[in-house]
């Protein structure tokens, strides 16, 4: 079907093409995607959200059905979902990084002098497939074509060297736990947000751990600092049953790069070679979703009774994870950790 083809189309054909692509954005497809789909020109899915947004189903039939006029045009909702999915609120000169509805009704107002309630604003993003989520941060730090030259540059040549030399990639990180740490939600009276009494006592544990995309894990658990002397005694573990080469992937902690460190890995001939990750790039590593797993499916869902009962249960989570493959594979899976499977 070529664009624009779509008005040639029988009435109820039609009025099922329209429907269809709306309901299509609400499930959360991209307008622009679906108009390709479809065949129709881009403004014409707009309009179409417009008119639904204006008259419900109905208003998508050939015929239009009575109703109050659309208060927002096709074009001005295209504006509005490219500004929510393409634009930070900084850019259009707000002072807060995140949308909120309130906002969103601010700028309609400003462009459009349209005035919307907060209810009819969740309607709209709602009707545009939008929905309120949890961000992901980046750091300002972050260099964007670093992080663009490891992925297509970087890692697929430490991937073919892997190959050649017949070793194991891992990735290392570390990370600290804490015993107040509670994942989850609770039920409780509507209105009153319920209190969780915990001890007062704190106790904490520094870790150390390595995955790789075939589903294996190393870890070590120190009860003071990471440093230089920790991470070496790491990689002496890590390598005392290594059969083929380790070719080990961290982040540019200055530990990682200390002296001693790098006497050690000079010291295995070959056999041990360490690759670093773009600055301020956590989401590149696998390793990260090992901490996720431990705060949120392990420490945060048990009772912590004293700084041995944390210790059990932290060491308890982590040999269960590394007798799951399976599990260790899945971190592999993230959008932004597919790369390195």
């Amino acid at each position: 079907m070529r664009k624009d083809d779509a008005r040639k189309l029988e009435r109820k054909a039609l009025e099922a093409l329209r429907m269809r692509a709306v309901q299509s954005v609400q499930d959360g497809e991209s307008p622009e995607i679906i108009a390709r789909a479809l065949g129709i020109n881009r403004t014409t899915i707009y309009d179409w959200l417009s008119k639904y947004r204006a008259g419900g189903w109905d208003a998508l039939k050939r015929r239009k059905a009575p109703g109050r006029v659309p208060t927002l045009t096709g074009r001005q909702i295209k504006f509005i979902y490219d500004a929510v999915t393409l634009k930070s609120p900084l850019q259009l000169k707000f002072e807060f990084a995140l949308w909120t509805r309130r906002m969103i009704q601010g700028l309609i107002k400003s462009r459009f002098g349209v005035s919307l309630s907060l209810a009819s604003i969740g309607r709209l993003l709602a009707q545009l497939g939008l929905t309120c989520q949890k961000p992901l941060y980046r750091a300002l730090q972050q260099n964007g074509a670093l992080v663009e030259q490891w992925l297509k540059e970087e890692y697929p040549k430490i991937q073919r060297a892997a190959k050649q030399q017949k070793a194991q990639i891992f990735f290392e990180d570390e990370a600290g736990v804490q015993s107040e740490h509670h994942a989850g939600r609770t039920w409780a009276l509507k209105g009153k947000t319920p209190i969780v009494r915990t001890t007062g006592a704190r106790f904490r544990l520094n870790i150390l751990s390595a995955i790789s995309p075939k589903g294996e894990m190393r870890f070590m658990i120190v009860k003071g600092r990471v440093g230089a002397v920790e991470f070496c005694e790491f990689l002496k573990r890590l390598m005392h049953d290594a059969v083929r080469p380790v070719f080990l992937i961290v982040d540019g902690h200055p530990a990682h790069k200390a002296g001693r460190v790098t006497t050690l890995v000079d010291s295995y001939a070959g056999k041990l070679k360490l690759f670093f990750l773009p600055p301020y790039s956590p989401e590149l590593n696998p390793d990260e979703q090992v901490w996720n797993d431990l705060k949120n499916n392990g420490l945060g869902r048990t009772i912590i009774k004293g700084p041995d009962d944390f210790h059990r249960k932290t060491v308890s989570h982590l040999k269960c994870l590394q007798k799951r493959p399976d599990r260790i594979r899945s971190f592999f899976q993230m959008p932004e950790t597919k790369y390195a499977a």
